[in-house]
Protein backbone atom coordinates (compact mmCIF):
# COMPACT_ATOMS: atom_id res chain seq x y z
CA UNK A 1 0.00 0.00 0.00
CA UNK A 2 1.30 3.48 -0.78
CA UNK A 3 2.14 5.70 2.19
CA UNK A 4 -0.67 8.14 1.36
CA UNK A 5 -3.23 5.36 1.31
CA UNK A 6 -1.98 3.97 4.61
CA UNK A 7 -2.14 7.42 6.18
CA UNK A 8 -5.68 7.84 4.90
CA UNK A 9 -6.79 4.59 6.55
CA UNK A 10 -5.09 5.37 9.85
CA UNK A 11 -6.53 8.89 9.90
CA UNK A 12 -10.02 7.51 9.28
CA UNK A 13 -9.62 5.15 12.25
CA UNK A 14 -8.27 7.94 14.45
CA UNK A 15 -11.19 10.22 13.58
CA UNK A 16 -13.74 7.46 14.15
CA UNK A 17 -14.88 7.23 10.52
CA UNK A 18 -13.64 3.63 10.25
CA UNK A 19 -13.51 0.87 12.78
CA UNK A 20 -10.34 -1.17 13.17
CA UNK A 21 -12.11 -4.12 11.52
CA UNK A 22 -13.10 -2.00 8.54
CA UNK A 23 -9.57 -0.68 8.16
CA UNK A 24 -8.18 -4.22 8.27
CA UNK A 25 -10.68 -5.28 5.58
CA UNK A 26 -9.44 -2.47 3.35
CA UNK A 27 -5.77 -3.33 3.89
CA UNK A 28 -4.56 -5.00 0.64
CA UNK A 29 -2.68 -7.68 2.53
CA UNK A 30 -5.93 -8.73 4.20
CA UNK A 31 -8.15 -8.28 1.15
CA UNK A 32 -8.50 -11.90 0.17
CA UNK A 33 -5.71 -11.74 -2.37
CA UNK A 34 -7.29 -9.03 -4.50
CA UNK A 35 -4.09 -8.38 -6.50
CA UNK A 36 -4.08 -12.05 -7.56
CA UNK A 37 -7.51 -12.03 -9.20
CA UNK A 38 -8.39 -8.40 -9.94
CA UNK A 39 -6.46 -5.51 -11.47
CA UNK A 40 -8.45 -2.41 -10.55
CA UNK A 41 -8.53 0.63 -12.79
CA UNK A 42 -8.32 3.49 -10.30
CA UNK A 43 -7.60 5.99 -13.07
CA UNK A 44 -10.78 5.22 -15.02
CA UNK A 45 -12.81 8.13 -13.61
CA UNK A 46 -10.14 10.67 -14.52
CA UNK A 47 -9.74 9.13 -17.97
CA UNK A 48 -13.38 8.50 -18.93
CA UNK A 49 -15.52 10.27 -16.35
CA UNK A 50 -16.86 6.94 -15.08
CA UNK A 51 -15.31 5.16 -12.05
CA UNK A 52 -14.79 1.43 -11.97
CA UNK A 53 -17.86 -0.46 -10.76
CA UNK A 54 -17.88 -4.03 -9.44
CA UNK A 55 -19.84 -6.53 -11.54
CA UNK A 56 -20.57 -9.23 -8.96
CA UNK A 57 -21.96 -12.00 -11.16
CA UNK A 58 -19.45 -14.84 -11.36
CA UNK A 59 -17.38 -13.54 -8.45
CA UNK A 60 -17.35 -15.11 -5.00
CA UNK A 61 -18.59 -13.02 -2.06
CA UNK A 62 -15.03 -12.96 -0.71
CA UNK A 63 -13.72 -11.57 -3.98
CA UNK A 64 -16.37 -8.86 -4.04
CA UNK A 65 -15.56 -7.85 -0.45
CA UNK A 66 -11.87 -7.67 -1.30
CA UNK A 67 -12.43 -5.56 -4.42
CA UNK A 68 -14.78 -3.20 -2.59
CA UNK A 69 -12.17 -2.81 0.14
CA UNK A 70 -9.57 -1.76 -2.40
CA UNK A 71 -11.98 0.70 -4.06
CA UNK A 72 -12.86 2.25 -0.70
CA UNK A 73 -9.21 2.58 0.24
CA UNK A 74 -8.36 4.35 -3.00
CA UNK A 75 -11.54 6.21 -3.88
CA UNK A 76 -13.63 6.38 -0.74
CA UNK A 77 -16.74 4.89 -2.32
CA UNK A 78 -17.83 1.85 -4.30
CA UNK A 79 -20.75 0.56 -6.35
CA UNK A 80 -21.44 -3.10 -7.04
CA UNK A 81 -24.06 -4.42 -9.47
CA UNK A 82 -25.73 -7.81 -10.01
CA UNK A 83 -25.01 -8.80 -6.42
CA UNK A 84 -26.69 -11.87 -4.97
CA UNK A 85 -28.17 -11.94 -1.49
CA UNK A 86 -25.21 -14.02 -0.32
CA UNK A 87 -22.77 -11.44 -1.67
CA UNK A 88 -24.73 -8.62 -0.08
CA UNK A 89 -24.60 -10.36 3.32
CA UNK A 90 -20.82 -10.69 3.06
CA UNK A 91 -20.39 -7.03 2.10
CA UNK A 92 -22.69 -5.83 4.87
CA UNK A 93 -20.78 -7.92 7.40
CA UNK A 94 -17.53 -6.23 6.38
CA UNK A 95 -19.05 -2.79 5.79
CA UNK A 96 -22.21 -2.20 7.82
CA UNK A 97 -22.58 1.25 6.26
CA UNK A 98 -23.24 -0.32 2.83
CA UNK A 99 -26.68 0.14 1.28
CA UNK A 100 -28.20 -2.99 -0.29
CA UNK A 101 -31.01 -2.64 -2.83
CA UNK A 102 -32.35 -6.16 -3.22
CA UNK A 103 -34.65 -5.78 -6.23
CA UNK A 104 -31.99 -3.95 -8.21
CA UNK A 105 -29.18 -6.19 -6.87
CA UNK A 106 -27.05 -3.10 -6.24
CA UNK A 107 -24.73 -2.37 -3.31
CA UNK A 108 -23.61 1.23 -2.75
CA UNK A 109 -21.02 2.60 -0.34
CA UNK A 110 -20.20 6.26 0.06
CA UNK A 111 -21.84 9.54 0.93
CA UNK A 112 -25.51 9.92 0.04
CA UNK A 113 -26.19 12.97 -2.10
CA UNK A 114 -28.65 15.52 -0.65
CA UNK A 115 -32.14 15.75 -2.18
CA UNK A 116 -32.18 17.50 -5.54
CA UNK A 117 -33.25 21.12 -5.52
CA UNK A 118 -36.13 22.21 -7.71
CA UNK A 119 -34.96 23.15 -11.18
CA UNK A 120 -31.89 20.88 -11.10
CA UNK A 121 -31.30 19.07 -14.42
CA UNK A 122 -32.45 15.46 -14.15
CA UNK A 123 -32.69 12.11 -15.91
CA UNK A 124 -36.15 10.54 -16.17
CA UNK A 125 -36.14 6.78 -15.64
CA UNK A 126 -39.35 5.40 -17.16
CA UNK A 127 -40.80 1.88 -17.12
CA UNK A 128 -43.59 0.34 -19.11
CA UNK A 129 -44.64 -1.89 -16.22
CA UNK A 130 -44.00 -2.64 -12.58
CA UNK A 131 -42.14 -5.81 -13.63
CA UNK A 132 -39.49 -3.62 -15.29
CA UNK A 133 -38.67 -1.77 -12.06
CA UNK A 134 -35.66 -3.93 -11.00
CA UNK A 135 -33.83 -2.95 -14.20
CA UNK A 136 -34.96 0.65 -13.78
CA UNK A 137 -33.65 0.78 -10.23
CA UNK A 138 -30.25 -0.48 -11.39
CA UNK A 139 -30.17 2.51 -13.74
CA UNK A 140 -31.54 5.00 -11.22
CA UNK A 141 -29.24 3.93 -8.37
CA UNK A 142 -26.20 4.03 -10.65
CA UNK A 143 -27.05 7.58 -11.72
CA UNK A 144 -27.63 8.67 -8.13
CA UNK A 145 -24.26 7.17 -7.16
CA UNK A 146 -22.74 9.29 -9.93
CA UNK A 147 -24.36 12.42 -8.53
CA UNK A 148 -27.29 12.94 -10.88
CA UNK A 149 -30.85 13.86 -10.03
CA UNK A 150 -33.50 11.31 -10.99
CA UNK A 151 -37.21 11.39 -11.62
CA UNK A 152 -38.81 7.95 -11.53
CA UNK A 153 -41.83 7.52 -13.81
CA UNK A 154 -42.98 3.93 -13.41
CA UNK A 155 -45.77 1.78 -14.89
CA UNK A 156 -46.74 4.05 -17.80
CA UNK A 157 -46.67 1.52 -20.66
CA UNK A 158 -48.51 1.94 -23.92
CA UNK A 159 -51.17 -0.65 -23.00
CA UNK A 160 -52.72 2.25 -21.08
CA UNK A 161 -51.17 5.17 -22.91
CA UNK A 162 -53.14 7.76 -20.93
CA UNK A 163 -50.81 6.96 -18.01
CA UNK A 164 -47.85 8.13 -20.08
CA UNK A 165 -49.62 11.25 -21.32
CA UNK A 166 -50.40 12.19 -17.74
CA UNK A 167 -46.65 12.43 -17.02
CA UNK A 168 -45.55 14.38 -20.09
CA UNK A 169 -45.02 17.53 -18.04
CA UNK A 170 -42.22 15.76 -16.18
CA UNK A 171 -40.80 13.90 -19.17
CA UNK A 172 -40.48 17.01 -21.30
CA UNK A 173 -38.37 18.70 -18.63
CA UNK A 174 -35.83 15.86 -18.53
CA UNK A 175 -32.37 16.15 -20.07
CA UNK A 176 -32.26 12.42 -20.82
CA UNK A 177 -35.02 9.80 -20.75
CA UNK A 178 -34.25 6.15 -20.10
CA UNK A 179 -37.14 4.03 -21.47
CA UNK A 180 -37.32 0.54 -19.99
CA UNK A 181 -39.77 -2.02 -21.36
CA UNK A 182 -40.27 -5.70 -22.01
CA UNK A 183 -43.03 -7.40 -24.02
CA UNK A 184 -42.95 -5.71 -27.46
CA UNK A 185 -40.82 -2.77 -26.23
CA UNK A 186 -43.04 -0.07 -27.76
CA UNK A 187 -42.44 2.47 -24.99
CA UNK A 188 -39.14 3.69 -26.44
CA UNK A 189 -40.63 4.51 -29.86
CA UNK A 190 -43.55 6.39 -28.32
CA UNK A 191 -41.27 8.42 -26.07
CA UNK A 192 -38.95 9.11 -28.98
CA UNK A 193 -41.83 10.87 -30.69
CA UNK A 194 -42.86 12.89 -27.64
CA UNK A 195 -39.69 14.36 -26.12
CA UNK A 196 -36.87 16.48 -27.50
CA UNK A 197 -34.09 15.06 -25.32
CA UNK A 198 -32.01 11.91 -25.96
CA UNK A 199 -33.84 8.63 -25.33
CA UNK A 200 -31.91 5.57 -24.12
CA UNK A 201 -33.93 2.38 -24.58
CA UNK A 202 -33.51 -0.69 -22.38
CA UNK A 203 -35.25 -3.91 -23.43
CA UNK A 204 -36.07 -6.22 -20.53
CA UNK A 205 -36.54 -9.96 -20.37
CA UNK A 206 -40.09 -9.48 -19.10
CA UNK A 207 -42.79 -11.06 -21.27
CA UNK A 208 -44.51 -14.22 -22.42
CA UNK A 209 -42.89 -16.94 -24.52
CA UNK A 210 -42.72 -15.14 -27.84
CA UNK A 211 -40.79 -12.29 -26.26
CA UNK A 212 -37.82 -14.70 -26.31
CA UNK A 213 -36.31 -13.41 -23.08
CA UNK A 214 -36.22 -9.79 -24.26
CA UNK A 215 -35.11 -10.39 -27.83
CA UNK A 216 -38.45 -9.18 -29.23
CA UNK A 217 -38.18 -5.91 -27.28
CA UNK A 218 -34.52 -5.51 -28.30
CA UNK A 219 -35.31 -5.89 -32.01
CA UNK A 220 -38.31 -3.57 -31.74
CA UNK A 221 -36.18 -0.87 -30.10
CA UNK A 222 -33.39 -1.28 -32.65
CA UNK A 223 -35.99 -0.90 -35.41
CA UNK A 224 -37.72 2.05 -33.75
CA UNK A 225 -39.58 4.34 -36.14
CA UNK A 226 -38.58 7.26 -33.89
CA UNK A 227 -35.11 8.34 -35.09
CA UNK A 228 -32.30 8.86 -32.64
CA UNK A 229 -33.26 6.28 -30.00
CA UNK A 230 -30.12 4.64 -28.57
CA UNK A 231 -30.46 1.03 -27.42
CA UNK A 232 -28.46 -0.94 -24.85
CA UNK A 233 -28.47 -4.67 -24.18
CA UNK A 234 -31.27 -6.68 -22.58
CA UNK A 235 -31.77 -5.84 -18.87
CA UNK A 236 -28.75 -3.52 -18.99
CA UNK A 237 -29.92 -0.73 -16.70
CA UNK A 238 -26.32 -0.06 -15.72
CA UNK A 239 -25.25 0.50 -19.33
CA UNK A 240 -28.15 2.89 -19.90
CA UNK A 241 -27.17 4.85 -16.80
CA UNK A 242 -23.57 5.20 -17.97
CA UNK A 243 -24.76 6.45 -21.36
CA UNK A 244 -27.03 9.00 -19.68
CA UNK A 245 -24.18 10.00 -17.36
CA UNK A 246 -21.90 10.76 -20.29
CA UNK A 247 -24.61 12.91 -21.91
CA UNK A 248 -25.20 14.81 -18.66
CA UNK A 249 -21.47 15.39 -18.16
CA UNK A 250 -21.24 17.05 -21.57
CA UNK A 251 -24.47 19.04 -21.45
CA UNK A 252 -24.59 19.94 -17.75
CA UNK A 253 -21.04 19.79 -16.34
CA UNK A 254 -20.90 20.31 -12.59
Amino acid sequence: METAQLAKLLTAVQEGRLSVAEAVAQWPGQAGGAPDFAVLDHGRAARTGMPEVVFCQGKTPEQVVAIIGRLLANEGRALATRASGETAEAVLAAYPQARWHGAARVIALGEVAPPCAEGTPFVAVVTAGTSDIPVAEEAALTLEFLGHCIQRVYDVGVAGIHRLMNRLDVLRQAQVVIAIAGMEGALASVLGGLVACPVVAVPTSVGYGASFGGLAALLAMLNSCAPGVAVVNIDNGFGAAVHAHQIMRLTHPS
